[in-house]
């Protein structure tokens, strides 16, 4: 099927259109390589993809509406994956309205894109943050998610009520995936593991926040990839079970699901410092520091729904995913052993 997926030259949004592409899917992949991060990088990335004579590369920003609605309207998509979205929550303390324009204004251009083409499936990018400053673990789609504690974790449950009221008004299928710390090759600089490598290899501290007390749930970026697709596949219908007077969170009489995506394994961060450790064969130096503000102690998946409806479990152990994450650093930035 034809398949746009925006934010294409992102870490997940990369590697979600070679999975889409090996199994012989059409892709349109937008993205308008900002520089939040190393251009080089995400460029890196899309060259792994424009081989393929069935991925068409588009220069667009989410934020423009035109081109957006321009977008749909020459290319058709059958479904679409939004993965464009100012990320990192730090960030969003500093430059908000950079969170505004995109994952709010560039969300509803990417709906009304879905509503005007009778897009099959809308699967989008939502986030673990949202779970805010509930401390019931583990994390629960059917929890509340009233408490946000950053303007980045407002916006992606933000892009949750929008959707529901797409999939409401216009029975648009809508499904929102709440990624749970994602890692391995090809990821984020401004992510822990990448920093955390980059300065030991270079002999510098590493900044280790909430004195490495608080706990991940870290998912390995293939295993993010699977569940994306899974749940692409799987068009939600509406909940005939489904009642105003006891609403389920993640369900609706509209067609509208969510759905955690998580490694259901939380790891605290000294360990999973250790684990990177072993497997540089250097000892960090660290810089112990309190947690940061925005900042959640502990994130833990369950995964229960997305199981049930997809048959999907994440499984990689963290050891494997950090093992492969610094062989492809080692490898893409020629570091030595």
């Amino acid at each position: 099927m034809k398949v746009l997926v925006t934010g294409s030259a992102g870490f997940i949004g990369s590697a979600l259109s070679l999975q889409l592409l090996a199994r012989g899917d059409e892709v349109i992949g937008i993205d308008n390589l900002n520089d939040y991060y190393d251009v080089g990088l995400k460029q890196a990335r899309l060259a792994r993809t424009l081989d393929s004579d069935r991925y068409r590369d588009l220069r667009i920003d989410i934020h423009d509406r035109t081109a957006v609605a321009q977008t749909f309207a020459r290319h058709q998509p059958q479904r679409v994956v939004n993965l464009a979205a100012q990320a990192g929550v730090r960030y969003s303390i500093e430059n908000p309205m950079t969170y505004v324009d995109t994952n709010l204004t560039g969300f509803a251009n990417i709906l009304e894109g879905c509503c005007h083409q009778e897009v099959e499936h809308l699967v989008y990018a939502s986030s673990s943050s949202v779970y805010g400053a509930n401390t019931d673990l583990p994390f629960s789609v059917r929890h509340t998610v009233d408490h946000p504690l950053s303007l980045y974790a407002a916006s992606k449950k933000a892009n949750e009520l929008m959707a529901h009221t797409y999939s409401h008004l216009y029975r648009l299928p809508t499904t929102g995936l709440r990624f749970f710390t994602v890692y391995g090759p090809w990821g984020r600089p401004d992510m822990a593991l990448f920093k955390f490598t980059r300065a030991i290899l270079a002999g510098e501290p590493i900044s280790v926040f909430n004195y490495g007390k608080h706990r991940r749930d870290f998912t390995y970026i293939d295993d993010i990839v699977k569940g994306v697709i899974r749940v692409l596949d799987r068009i939600p219908e509406s909940d005939s079970a489904w009642t105003g007077e006891h609403p389920d969170a993640a369900t609706s009489s509209a067609p509208y699901r969510l759905y955690n995506i998580g490694n259901q394994q939380p790891v605290e961060l000294t360990d999973y410092i250790e684990v990177l450790e072993r497997c540089l064969g250097i000892r960090a130096e660290k810089r112990l520091l309190p947690l940061q503000a925005g900042d959640v102690p502990d994130t833990y998946a369950d995964v229960a729904e997305l199981v049930r409806d997809t048959g999907y479990r994440p499984n990689t152990p963290v050891a494997v995913g950090v093992s492969r994450f610094v062989d492809w650093y080692r490898s893409y930035y020629g570091a030595g052993e």
